[in-house]
């Protein structure tokens, strides 16, 4: 199958929304907003150019994962599927709707800060096969006093890891 993949950096419009199928599977759905901009010389100005506003969804742990890490406004890199949807609406009329089914997403550091934490295992395996998943703390405000930890930051809480066994990534 020849899918499109597509990275977009953007905003959060609002909190990402965490739902269970019947089957109990968790998905989160949000809209990431990504507006370019341009510095206009004629104007000496930045200038915003038209939004983009990308619906997404993420399925199973990642989506426990983003609704309990990322926030409204919060500035995000997200890679994965673009997929078209082609529907009826009420009054009969065919649409076509494209949403971004997400692979990977973790906050922007380019204007702020974020404290990685591993999270546990997975006890369904997760999608690649009993893979680590990762939470990300909200980003310090800006201008907050941060200072280096001697916790590392890739074990387990209450753990360190002594790099004998694996590496911790």
């Amino acid at each position: 199958m020849n899918e499109t993949i597509i990275t977009v950096v953007g905003n959060l419009t609002a909190e990402p929304e965490l739902r269970q199928t019947q089957g109990g599977v968790a998905v989160a759905s949000f809209t990431i907003a990504s507006t370019p901009r341009s510095f206009d010389r004629q104007a000496n100005e930045w200038k915003d150019g038209d939004a983009l506003f990308m619906r997404c969804s993420a399925w199973r742990d990642l989506a426990t994962n983003i609704t309990g890490s990322l926030t409204k406004g919060m500035r995000v890199i997200a890679s994965g599927r673009l997929q078209q949807r082609e529907y009826q609406d009420r009054e009969g009329n065919n649409r076509v709707s494209m949403e971004l089914q997400i692979d990977e997403i973790g906050p922007s550091l380019r204007y702020a800060t974020a404290q990685v934490t591993r999270g546990e295992r997975s006890s369904s395996g997760g999608q690649f096969g009993g893979g680590q998943r990762q939470d990300v703390a909200a980003p310090a405000p800006a201008g907050a006093a941060t200072s280096p930890s001697t916790a590392d930051g890739w074990a387990a809480p209450g753990q360190s890891w002594s790099g004998a066994d694996e590496t911790p990534f």
